[in-house]
């Protein structure tokens, strides 16, 4: 809308809106705040100057009566809105930047995050400190520290990695830290009973959820010395194995969280992938030195010699639901078959794809096998004749990581680089319905429950999602049955009346919510690429998208569109006069 607001000599990090919609300030590394005309875009008065340092946050009061700033010379400034005046002295206390302010929703507290690693509370009256500094995060308060609509809580991010929820009162921490992995998401994996999910990162830890409900389950299991590249659950679902960048398999009990017995060694190089056999009596490894390794669950020893014949590393290995087989894939862009029986290659490697093979699955009757590569193409290939069936699915603008079948075997699912998931029809071919989006980078894997209901992702932005995967015969999700725009794990936040959105009543009989879109700039567009809200960027991470059933890893962001007035809605929200 309109110029850009041009006044600030150097960086300009933090603005924010008046409440009473008047007015816009910025602060920046230019030590200076301006207040904005939200009309006409000017300037209003002077730039209010008094920190040294650059200015990181800045607020107004509920009222929009005052301002208050955030500097890296450790203080606080109360200034006047309407004379840009300072108010009393700065506020001082933090021994390090200011990264974040605040106002209560009453205006009687300020509250301040600072890379200190501590939160204060200030009496905006008086401009003291109000009882102790908050402490428990370990690394730097982030840009974010908020009062609860009801004075009674504050909530603070943190750069390592957390968001704690605090009593204002008390100035206590409430709870344990929301948090997830600290670092990329490599692997998630669906107990056969459906109650758990397993998720293995860089962070060097395999966490338990609880898949129901999206929360941890217990500590993350650690004893890995590097990054965990593949995560499997037992068909029984007592035991998981990993494996990862140090080159070993660890087997544990999902009962106690425990390891057990002593890793299992043997790969000269990092382990990519791992899979229980379907007795759950053998375990299978591929790993960068390009051997399979089968091992005995029970003992943890090794069975027989390496499976050897791919010419470079194996990112994928997988068992036929008969036992009788297994797959892998390699960075040599070939897939090869083995006899578990023998150990020995079956027939000649698959070929086909133009780049490296990164995932490879049987379908749920072992008579087909599905890859997935950097070429961005997935191939279904007969397991009998080694043949390749049809086209290639394309629809991925990136690499694909990780490929898996729906348990019933109808569908095929892929998770990519270009951070989206595809839905594709087994049969055909063709893709169902539209990319599943809302991780903020690449896809790293998926998985189907065994009740083919949900899908589970992980991503490189450290984040797990849970989606609804049914569909109907169109490809539009089974679970809306009447005409309605979520981004809420509530029903009842959605935005149900979505009739005034189209130009006729027909257009709601098409699959219409393919066209529900969040675009980069944080726009949500609906039918007929109208604007319907925007969101800030900042927020796209943890924004809770149509289908996605549970956020893990990440403070959820939902919008409650009960009351949200759109189209010719708008004109309710007019003060008319009277």
């Amino acid at each position: 809308m309109g110029v850009p607001l041009q006044g600030h000599t150097d960086i300009v990090r933090s603005v924010a809106f008046s409440p009473d919609s008047k007015h816009i300030i910025s602060g920046s590394s230019d030590k200076t705040i301006q207040i904005w005309n939200i009309q006409t875009g000017k300037a209003v008065g002077v730039p209010l100057k008094g920190h040294t340092t650059s200015i990181f946050s800045v607020a107004f009061s509920p009222d929009s009566k005052c301002i208050i700033s955030g500097s890296s010379d450790s203080t606080i400034q109360i200034w006047n809105a309407q004379t840009g005046k300072a108010v009393g002295v700065p506020l001082q206390g933090h021994i390090n930047t200011i990264l974040s302010v605040a106002f209560s929703p009453d205006s009687k507290h300020i509250i301040s995050g600072s890379a200190d690693k501590t939160i204060r509370i200030w009496d905006a009256q008086t401009s003291k400190a109000v009882r102790v500094p908050l402490q428990r995060h370990t690394n730097r308060v982030s840009h974010s520290v908020a009062f609860s609509p009801g004075n009674k809580h504050i909530i603070s991010d943190s750069c390592d990695k957390t968001t704690q929820v605090w009593n204002a009162e008390t100035s206590k921490a409430m709870g344990v830290p929301f948090q997830g992995h600290s670092d990329k998401v490599y692997s998630v994996a669906f107990s056969p009973d459906s109650k758990h999910i397993i998720s293995g990162s860089a962070d060097k830890t395999i966490q338990i959820w609880n898949a129901q409900t999206g929360k941890a389950v217990g500590v993350p299991l650690q004893g890995h010395t590097s990054a965990i590249f593949s995560v499997a659950f037992s068909p029984d679902s007592k035991h998981i194995i990993s494996g990862s960048a140090d080159k070993t398999i660890q087997i544990w009990s999902i009962q106690t969280g425990k390891a057990v017995g002593v890793p299992l060694k043997g790969h000269t190089g990092s382990v990519f992938s791992v899979a229980f056999s379907p007795d759950g009596k053998h375990i299978i490894s591929g790993s960068f030195d390009k051997t399979i390794q089968i091992w005995n669950a029970q003992t943890g020893k090794v069975v027989g010699v390496p499976l050897q014949g791919h010419t470079s590393a194996i990112y994928s290995v997988a068992f036929s639901p008969d036992g009788k087989h297994i797959i892998s894939g390699s960075h040599d862009k070939t897939i090869q078959i083995w006899s578990t029986q023998t150990g020995k290659a079956v027939g000649i490697p698959l070929e086909g794809h133009t780049d490296i093979v990164t995932s490879v699955a049987y379908s749920p009757d072992s008579k087909h096998i599905i890859s997935g590569s950097f070429d961005r193409t997935i191939c279904i290939w007969d397991a009998k004749t080694h043949k390749a069936m049809g086209v290639r699915l394309q629809g991925h603008t990136d690499a694909i990581y990780s490929v898996a079948f729906s348990p019933d075997g109808k569908h095929i699912i892929s998770g990519s680089h270009d951070k989206t998931i595809h839905i594709w029809n087994a049969q055909t071919g063709n893709a169902v319905a539209i990319p599943l989006v809302g991780h903020a980078q690449r896809v790293k894997s998926v998985a189907f429950s065994q009740d083919g209901k949900y899908i589970i992702s992980g991503s490189s932005d450290k984040t797990l999602r849970i989606w609804d995967a049914e569909v109907n015969a169109r490809g539009a999700p089974v679970r809306f049955i009447t005409p309605k725009i979520q981004f809420s794990s509530y029903s009842h936040h959605a935005l149900c009346e979505v009739h005034s959105l189209f130009e006729n009543a027909m257009d709601i009989t098409n699959d219409w919510r393919d066209s529900i879109q969040v675009q980069d700039d944080g726009w949500i567009l609906g039918p007929h690429n109208r604007l319907l809200l925007w969101v800030p960027p900042m927020y796209f991470s943890g924004l809770y998208r149509p289908r996605t059933k549970c956020l893990i890893g990440l403070a959820a962001m939902e919008l409650d569109l009960s009351n949200f007035a759109h189209g010719l809605l708008w004109e309710s929200c007019r003060v008319r006069d009277t």
